[in-house]
């Protein structure tokens, strides 16, 4: 059989995303860019005339001194120089990159194979890569732009684009299914959509990246807590619930693995130790899938509602959602700029995983123990077979990490502390040192003291432990506004942002990204359709359950302290 299907639609996709990145370079599209980062662009300008300003004044300086008017320093580049040279790397990259192979798949005809395998996949490829350019450059600044002007305008008095979750993550999703149910997937693009799961796999290995060994120590041992009581304790309900519903031993038996753990892939990984049939496999994923659309949409509005914070949001999603990949997409939702968020969520998730292997020795001992006619099972070769291998490499990205490969060792969400390489314009100025200065009386202990000296001396943080000792005092009653702020800005000085991992950040969002959208494109009306009668009862009750009481312990036990 032959995959790949003759048609003109990569190529004209690779052409739009051209065109795209030239007409960025060229600035035909900077109003448009301006109406959607108005921010970027009044900071552009305001560069801009400053640096006209500074070369005036140089101007008439050396006119008045009789000499020769000096060349002009060169512009600083701008975040909205930023904003426009990442979009045409993008678009020339994959842009080229997308017209040269469809050209090929037109030119030369496709004959059975691996070439014709893995060329087929590309157009689905390219079919939501475009669909991910227009949400995460056009529809999520937008957006964003709408919440803020109606609450500008007092129209409302909240932002109704970061409390619905308007963002490029939940926009994603909803567009990909409304391309699955009301446009459908091209024939063309069908080969290729199915690689979500590979691209949202990846996201989640990358993240490992931006982990330190500390930051993993802390949330590893609360996340063994809490995914270890609502894990096993909602595999428990399941399973008391099907034997009283008369649900039946296997349907029972996946569901629990499905709810309790971690969704489709628990599920289907539970299946051989209780002999479950496709009817009961699909009915566990339909389940799964509404509970799992609900929550990935519900979850963040809450969050928000509550006003709860990267870890506590991050703990709740990766304990209350069923299946891993809304979990990664309501963590996206609920905080689509920063990865902090995400990155709790994933390790509560990872977590979730690693009690795969529990729950399905358990199931298997169950299972037997309740079905006379139950046919035992090679558990070594199902759990060796099922283990997420995306879990290996999460763990190794992390170890590679620790040990300094991307960032300095003991870097916390990919910044590091460096005096040496505080710049002049970080130091602080006169009136910081004068009010820090004023804030030594205050000190209660010599260690105290010492911070506030070495820091006035030096107008720059010289360790980490001054660092932590100012913080301190930063929040000591009657410290002044002024002195607070030279304590953030010698803070912000020496930390410094990893390139390496800055540049895995920027991919590990447009991997998730370009999932979500493919997700999307996965929710077709007749999956909803599968779940049904009691395993959607049981599913909705423990859900249920298992969402309100992680949320209950989340607010009462787990604080911000990442």
């Amino acid at each position: 059989m032959v995959y790949t299907t003759r048609s003109p639609a990569l190529l004209v996709i690779g052409l739009i995303i051209l065109l795209w990145g030239w007409m960025n370079q060229s600035g035909n599209v900077d109003g448009l860019q301006g109406y959607l980062h108005p921010g970027a662009i009044k900071a552009h300008q305001s560069a801009l005339d400053k640096h006209a300003a500074d070369t005036r004044a140089a101007a008439e300086k050396a006119k008045a001194e009789g000499k020769a008017a000096p060349a002009a320093a060169p512009v600083k580049s701008s975040s909205f120089d930023h904003i426009k040279a990442g979009q045409v790397e993008f678009s020339y990259f994959f842009g080229g990159l997308f017209a040269v192979i469809g050209l090929l798949v037109l030119a030369v005809p496709m004959k059975q194979g691996s070439l014709d395998y893995y060329l087929s996949v590309i157009p689905g490829i390219a079919f939501i890569l475009s669909i991910a350019f227009v949400v995460r450059w056009g529809l999520d600044p937008m957006f964003a732009n709408w919440g803020k002007a109606v609450q500008d305008a007092k129209i409302l008095s909240w932002n109704f684009a970061t409390i619905f979750n308007l963002n490029y993550v939940v926009l994603g999703i909803v567009i990909g299914i409304v391309v699955v149910n009301v446009f459908k997937i091209p024939a063309w693009a069908a080969n290729g959509v199915r690689t979500e799961r590979f691209f949202l796999k990846t996201g989640v290995i990358l993240l490992g990246t931006l982990y330190s060994a500390a930051e993993l120590a802390q949330l590893g041992a609360l996340s063994v807590v809490m995914i270890g009581i609502f894990v096993l304790g909602s595999a428990w309900l399941v399973l008391i619930m099907g034997k009283r519903m008369d649900a039946g031993y296997s349907m029972t038996g996946v569901l629990a693995a499905g709810v309790g753990v971690c969704g489709v892939s628990a599920a289907v990984a539970a299946a051989p130790v209780v002999n479950a049939r496709a009817v009961e496999i699909a009915y566990t994923i339909g389940t799964i899938l509404i509970w799992g659309v609900l929550c990935m949409f519900a979850f963040p509005t809450i969050g928000h509602l509550l006003g709860m914070g990267p870890v506590q949001f991050g703990a709740w999603a990766g304990t209350g959602i069923l299946n891993s990949a809304q979990v990664a997409g309501a963590a996206l939702a609920f905080d689509p700029n920063s990865i902090q968020t995400l990155k709790v969520a994933e390790i509560f998730n990872i977590t979730r995983v690693l009690f795969l292997p529990i729950i399905v020795v358990w199931l298997a001992a169950w299972y037997v123990k309740h079905v006379e006619t139950a046919q035992k099972v090679d558990l070594m070769q199902v759990l060796v077979g099922k283990f997420p291998l995306f879990v290996l490499g999460f763990i190794l990205m992390f170890a590679l990490s620790s040990a300094g490969v991307f960032a300095p060792a003991g870097h916390y969400q990919g910044k590091y502390f460096s005096s040496a390489e505080v710049k002049a314009e970080g130091l602080l100025k006169e009136k910081d040192t004068k009010a820090l200065e004023a804030v030594l009386p205050k000190a209660k202990t010599s260690a105290e003291r010492k911070a506030l000296e070495d820091l006035v001396a030096q107008k720059k943080l010289i360790s980490r432990e001054q660092d932590s000792t100012l913080k301190e005092v930063a929040k000591y009653e009657g410290v002044s506004k002024e002195a607070k702020d030279a304590i953030s800005a010698a803070n912000r000085a020496a930390w410094h942002d990893s390139k390496i991992i800055a540049g895995y950040r920027n991919w590990i969002a447009w991997l998730f990204s370009f999932g979500l959208i493919g997700l999307g494109m996965q929710i077709t009306k007749s999956a909803l359709m599968q779940a049904g009668g009691k395993p959607l009862v049981i599913g909705s009750v423990v859900g249920i359950l298992k969402a309100v009481g992680s949320l209950i312990v989340v607010l009462m036990f787990v604080r911000e302290f990442v």
